[in-house]
């Protein structure tokens, strides 16, 4: 019988992983897309690695879907090193595949030349892809892995500052680069509504999240969580009704960027562990709202 409970379990997890990457290579088509479609065409560097090879594609005879793979291949030997193949297999698959699909979807032409039409459009189709991947348990790699290993040095830094900064220093390269503020202005655009579009797909209008978390491994979570997303978690005490076997409850509040981190930390950490992810709305207190200055 436990045996096949086994059996079952090991099946329903590979039908599981079979279907994660049927969701990684539709969305890493549809991420070239966005690039190859719409941004690339307009000269619109949206930030992060992509807007680097963007750039780096003007000035070099290497196509922009080569460059974004030649850049995270030592950004991911970076997260090699530091994080193990575990950590990294699904996000060498995605990068690979989405490279190879901006290459392709470069040879036809672009949607719109309009470059309002194309920072929004583009932005939003890259938004959901990022965000279906993320899903699905995996990242485009390149500043997802520089902002993990920058953390693990200096744990002050903030994880959404350091986004902020990298996108900021890419959008006025371009500016620079091609001699056009609008250029650049339209990229920030892009940016903008990829944030917006992306919150949504992962967690559509609330505020923010919090989990609950019961594991028998509580103490790597936790150390996991603080460590990597600079975030507080209060321990509960919590027994078993029917085994009445004690058990300690983490819970965690955060802003909904981090979510997803924080679920594929417990993922990795302990994926029998059970999670309860909810809506939170408001949120008082260190690190958020005054509750005393919000409600004067």
């Amino acid at each position: 019988m436990v045996k096949a409970v086994q059996e079952k379990l090991k099946r329903k997890k590979m039908l599981r992983m079979v279907w994660d990457y049927v969701v990684i290579t539709v969305f890493s088509l549809t991420y070239g897309v966005g690039i190859s479609l719409f941004l690339d065409p307009n000269n619109l560097a949206p930030g992060g690695v992509s807007g680097i090879s963007i750039m780096l594609s003007r000035i070099t005879p290497i196509p922009t879907g080569t460059w974004i793979l030649l850049i995270n291949v030592p950004i991911l030997g970076l997260g090699l090193w530091k994080f193990g193949m575990k950590f990294l297999v699904s996000t060498i698959y995605c990068t690979v595949v989405s490279s190879a699909f901006t290459n392709m979807l470069a040879a036809f032409a672009p949607l719109t030349t309009d470059k309002l039409l194309a920072a929004a459009a583009g932005g939003t189709i890259m938004a959901i892809s990022m965000g279906m991947i993320l899903k699905a348990g995996a990242t485009t790699g390149g500043v997802d892995i520089i902002v993990k290993v920058l953390r693990l040095k200096y744990r002050h830094l903030k994880t959404g500052n350091l986004y902020l900064i990298m996108d900021a220093i890419v959008v006025a390269l371009s500016g620079i680069m091609f001699r056009n503020l609008e250029i650049a202005l339209y990229a920030a655009v892009a940016i903008f509504v990829s944030s917006v579009v992306m919150d949504t797909v992962l967690y559509g209008k609330d505020g923010a999240k919090m989990i609950y978390i019961i594991s028998d491994h509580p103490e790597e979570i936790t150390a996991r969580i603080l460590g990597d997303l600079d975030i507080g978690v209060t321990a509960l005490q919590g027994e078993g009704a029917y085994s009445g076997k004690e058990k300690k409850v983490l819970m965690c509040v955060m802003r909904k960027p981090l979510a997803p981190k924080a679920q594929q930390i417990v993922k990795e950490e302990d994926p029998e562990a059970f999670m309860i992810v909810s809506d939170a709305t408001e949120i008082f207190g260190e690190g958020y709202k005054s509750y005393f200055s919000e409600r004067l």
